[in-house]
């Protein structure tokens, strides 16, 4: 069977100009500062927000100008600059959420700033020394560089590739498998990051077989998301296995595995995700994940897409 996805992934939706052309030009920064928004993410990737919106703070409270450390994350919708910083927060004015958990609730807009402002702080937290020669690196270009002190060699963010896969038989049954770490009756799809010199369809090829043991053909690719923890994407496939074929846990990242019915799924769907509370034998990823939205658009195939099933 072929099938597409239904819905752009939460994290994929624009939402952001990223306005590129304004990283290189100091001046234009520095005068959308005196009316941009600051977002300010904690340690733990925490945002306040409140009716779905991150808040954005006036950033020239923080100064006449933006901070080394801070990061032009693009203007949303009606123009306005945004930025991006890491600093302690408290809940005192509104709740304090993260993007992992809680991002059904963020608007397009905020859910695209906070998954730019993720990835990128993420890479600033790790990235303060040049992996040449161990000299200090600099930000620069709204921080979407940092420059060695040194030689002046530029480096650029950093983002790992993950495929991520359902696999079915070609009609009504397709397999999920449970991760080692996850409470009993979590289960997802099969996923694993991209090795150097490899394919993305090797890749989905080769960890299936190692996390499963399963041998997939007729490898499709559907749809990519963003996935900044800490800064990554997720590129979605789905793929033909034999459910005769025996199940092998080689790679010691799956407890357990198993083929379930379109009925199966398409009832596990209906009870919500892996936060509800359930007794069903089968519970699935929130909305905020690909991999929803890949099991949804393979169990509800050919249906109208019904936005009241997020």
């Amino acid at each position: 069977m072929t099938f597409r996805l239904r819905n752009v992934p939460l994290l994929s939706r624009v939402g952001l100009d990223r306005a590129d052309e304004l990283r290189s030009n100091p001046e234009e920064l520095a005068k959308g500062w005196s009316e941009a928004g600051l977002i300010t993410l904690d340690v733990r990737g925490r945002v306040n927000i409140v009716d779905g919106q991150v808040v954005l703070e006036d950033a020239a409270r923080s100064g006449d100008q933006p901070p080394e450390h801070a990061v032009f994350l693009g203007r949303i919708p009606g123009g306005r600059h945004v930025w991006a910083v890491r600093a302690e927060l408290d809940d005192d004015s509104a709740p304090l959420l993260d993007l992992r958990r809680s991002g059904q609730l963020f608007d397009d807009t905020s859910a695209a700033l906070l998954a730019t402002a993720m990835a990128m702080l993420s890479w600033h937290d790790s990235a303060g020394y040049s992996p040449v020669d161990g000299s200090p690196t600099t930000p620069a270009k709204g921080g979407w560089v940092r420059v060695n002190a040194t030689t002046g060699q530029e480096e650029f963010p950093r983002t790992d590739p993950a495929v991520i896969c359902l696999v079915h038989d070609g009609g009504d049954r397709a397999v999920l498998g449970r991760q080692k770490f996850w409470p009993e009756r979590m289960f997802s799809l099969l996923a694993g990051f991209v090795e150097a010199g490899e394919s993305l369809e090797a890749c989905v090829a080769r960890e299936i077989a190692e996390e499963v043991g399963l041998e997939v053909t007729d490898v499709q690719y559907l749809g990519s998301q963003p996935w900044p923890f800490p800064r990554s994407i997720m590129l979605g496939f789905h793929a033909i296995g034999d459910p005769s074929q025996p199940f092998s846990f080689n790679d010691g990242e799956i407890a357990e595995a198993d083929w379930f019915t379109r009925d199966e799924v398409r009832a596990a769907l209906e009870l919500g995700d892996w936060t509800t509370p359930s007794d069903s034998r089968l519970m699935l990823p929130g909305s905020i994940s690909i991999a929803r939205e890949i099991v949804e658009s393979w169990a509800y195939a050919g249906d109208e897409p019904r936005e009241d099933r997020r």
